[in-house]
């Protein structure tokens, strides 16, 4: 989880197929977060992406959804994430996968931090770029608590370390169970620059806590 950013020229050109193809589950969330009566907000049904196809049948086309497509960015690391229609700015540390084999989560300890997936793309690439973060730790609401209830068209910035600035505008949320992640069609190449955005929803419970992830997807739409 440090913040080293030299990576290997082989990293910076690799697609992001690769986990595509291994991994088969969701995020590693919080699982034993602070017990809120209502829970976070959860995605409503018309916030899901209208007809989200394979990703390699969408590499085909030139878009799947109303978002215009930019000229996509060169290799950069990310630095901060904001998204002003919940008023978050944080922080990103860089995340790898977990023991278990999911995208490991940031230090749960501080609430405003997120995590980039630095073995993938890096926003504003072509490909699908993954941010995570925690949606509570133990001392309540953290930095993506509020995800599920984002809209279309909302939208996401990304700085990243070579001074430029990613926009993503959202075009569908939605809450996946963990025992059925769609990993295809969560993290495949669309052809685009795309991000997602993911934290822990569904159920909660004290044992087991939560059995989903919500899961933000949004298109480059922007550059400065």
């Amino acid at each position: 989880m440090g913040m080293h950013h030299n990576a290997p020229e082989s990293r910076k050109r690799s697609p992001w197929g690769v986990l595509a193809l291994v991994m088969l589950t969701g995020i590693a969330m919080m699982r034993n977060g602070v017990d809120v009566p209502l829970g976070p907000p959860q995605p409503a049904a018309a916030a899901a992406p209208a007809g989200v196809p394979d990703p390699a049948a969408a590499a085909t086309t030139t878009t799947t959804t109303d978002v215009p497509i930019v000229k996509p960015l060169p290799y950069a690391p990310m630095s901060r994430v904001r998204i002003p229609a919940l008023r978050v700015d944080a922080p990103v540390v860089d995340v790898g996968l977990d023991p278990d084999g999911w995208i490991a989560a940031p230090p749960p300890r501080d609430p405003n931090l997120a995590g980039w997936y630095q073995n993938g793309v890096a926003p504003g690439q072509r490909g699908t770029a993954v941010v995570v973060g925690h949606v509570d730790n133990r001392s309540g609401p953290a930095v993506f608590y509020g995800l599920g209830s984002l809209e279309k068209g909302e939208h996401v910035e990304v700085e990243r370390f070579d001074g430029r600035t990613a926009v993503f505008e959202i075009y569908g949320v939605e809450v996946f169970s963990k025992n059925e992640f769609p990993a295809a069609r969560v993290y495949g190449d669309s052809g685009h620059a795309e991000l997602r955005v993911i934290t822990c929803g569904g159920g909660y419970s004290k044992r087991g806590g939560y059995d989903g992830n919500v899961v933000v997807f949004a298109r480059l739409v922007r550059t400065r």
